[in-house]
């Protein structure tokens, strides 16, 4: 009883430890930029832990750690409803009770390299879990290096996957190493049988800086096609804040803004910035103080010789299946010219749960109880749309003409920049810049905030696109095609950025190709459990022993 009462406290220790290093690595309340050096050895309890254990053990110290991990990273998810941190912990806590007994297998069916798979099934669970309805990006290790800009260059040929996978692996050989060579003493032994994927590793983030240095040394091209763009921040939450109150905060910037010049091309409010659905109002007239306020925006549009693009409640009249006409809402961004609506884009990936939820018929007890926890559902958008601006100003004495061609951009809506399949996707139609649209007000969480930069930075290494945010709180940013921010507006103020940014036409090869390698993480981590199985299962029943 005494030695399973200390096995269990180790095991509880060093779940704790992992939490905690898993939650520090990334932006947080005490370090908001994050310690992203904690990254390169987060895991190593976790992976000591599953060698001390077996399968059924290791599913429960998994849902542990789950649980705990995820509820220190994301403390903020409160801010959203009292339930929101709950059930994405539990989220978490049942995608990790599955994880580790693979993790375990691993070592079971490859006695000496286990490690390596571990490796490979922790790298391909990470892509498969950004997949689907449930998809999630948020606690992807290679985030943590967001900052590390020679490193994180990388990603324009293998995206975030590759910074994963170089960030992860020394915590599985370290682990290995603690466990060290039966017959031998731990650390020494490991070290010598073990060092040429060691070696291997070593060269890869060898040439993962040299690929970068020179990268990140040369930030935009000494000439070519430029945009600048105006950003607004009204610093607060549209949702809960007065929409007249928030019209005067939104305009006033805007007119600070142009006045300050040079003339931008565009000039951005972030994600449902005017809540009153402008299309709706202006059309059907339902209500005369939200009409009121529609018209009062349009006639301030019609007066703007720039560009507006405003986040917004898109409702419009569609047929509902059972043949009558119904309203159905999109979270939209809506490109103004004067008062009149020239392009639109509705949002496609949708947040589960809090945006979306497809399974009214098959859980409506828990659709009713979404409902009446004030939750506003969207309908998804039909696909990627890229906006043109056919005109631009001239350039504003600066010294450097506007792009000869229409502006091309992309608006990705919030959540939609943690994805890079979908920024691939704009990309690859044509956008020459990638402007996002967020509101995080609501989480009033600089982390919360951070974390969310964090993803958009690999968004703009990825395609190599200049990328511009307009937050309702932050942040609020330019972030070069080489994943530099030049430029932020203090986070929790309203403020506006008057931003210049290089556009770029050339696809990288991550544009090109995608997720392949977070592809090829999840495949071959899943063939080599396969053929183990199956070679163990053989085994057995040719000698009647386990193999």
């Amino acid at each position: 009883m005494r030695s399973f009462c200390t096995a269990a406290a180790l095991n509880l220790a060093a779940i704790t430890a992992g939490s905690l290093l898993f939650a520090a690595a990334f932006p947080n309340p005490l370090f908001p930029e994050g310690l992203a050096f904690l990254a390169w050895i987060a895991y190593v309890p976790v992976f000591w832990v599953i060698r001390r254990v077996g399968i059924g053990a290791a599913a429960l110290w998994g849902g542990l750690y789950g649980y705990v991990s995820y509820s220190l990273f994301a403390p903020w998810l409160r801010a959203f409803h009292p339930l929101a941190g709950i059930a994405v912990s539990i989220l978490q806590l049942c995608w990790m009770a599955l994880l580790f007994p693979l993790l375990k297998l691993a070592l079971i069916l490859y006695p000496r390299r286990g490690y390596i798979l571990q490796w490979l099934i922790w790298l391909g669970y990470e892509y498969l879990r950004t997949l689907g309805f449930l998809g999630h990006s948020y606690g992807i290790s290679g985030y943590t290096q967001w900052s590390f800009l020679p490193l994180i260059q990388i990603a324009s040929v293998s995206g975030v996957w590759g910074v994963s996978a170089l960030v992860v692996f020394p915590s599985a050989y370290l682990a290995g190493t603690a466990a060290g060579v039966p017959g031998a003493a731990p650390g020494a032994a490991f070290f010598r049988r073990e060092r040429v994927p060691g070696l291997i590793w070593a060269l890869s983030l060898g040439a993962a800086l040299a690929f970068g240095l020179p990268i990140r040394g040369n930030a935009v091209p000494a000439a070519g096609p430029e945009a600048r763009i105006v950003l607004i921040q009204q610093n607060a939450d549209p949702w809960r804040e007065d929409a007249r109150k928030a019209l005067e905060t939104l305009t006033g910037l805007s007119q600070k803004a142009l006045a300050a010049g040079p003339a931008p091309d565009l000039v951005v409010w972030p994600e449902t910035a005017f809540v009153p659905r402008i299309y709706w109002h202006e059309r059907y007239r339902d209500n005369a103080e939200s009409y009121a306020l529609v018209r009062e925006l349009l006639d301030f549009l019609e007066a703007q010789e720039t560009p507006f693009l405003i986040g917004n409640d898109d409702a419009r009249l569609e047929v509902n299946p059972g043949g009558r006409w119904d309203r159905v809402d999109y979270n939209g961004a809506l490109l103004f010219e004067g008062a009149e609506i020239k392009g639109v884009y509705r949002k496609t990936r949708l947040v589960p749960f809090a945006e979306y939820f497809p399974y009214e018929k098959a859980f409506p007890r828990l659709y009713r109880a979404l409902v009446q926890a004030d939750t506003h559902f969207w309908k998804p958008g039909a696909g990627a749309v890229v906006f043109e601006l056919e005109k631009t100003p001239a350039d504003g004495g600066m010294g450097r003409n506007p792009p000869a061609r229409p502006l091309r951009f992309a608006v990705p809506i919030c959540f939609e920049d943690t994805f890079g399949y979908l920024s691939r996707e704009f990309t690859r139609r044509g956008a020459e810049l990638i402007v996002n649209l967020s509101n995080d007000a609501w989480s009033a969480s600089l982390s919360c905030q951070t974390q969310h930069l964090a993803m958009a930075v690999f968004r703009a290494v990825e395609n190599r696109r200049s990328m511009v945010r307009a937050t309702a709180s932050g942040q609020t940013c330019a972030i070069d095609p080489r994943g530099r921010i030049t430029a932020m507006a203090e986070p929790f103020t309203a403020a506006f950025l008057n931003v210049r940014l290089p556009l770029l036409t050339t696809l990288s090869p991550y544009t090109r190709w995608g997720d392949w390698l977070g592809i090829f993480f999840a495949s071959f981590a899943g063939m080599l459990l396969l053929t183990g199985t199956i070679r163990g299962i053989l085994g057995w029943v040719k000698t009647g022993r386990k193999i």
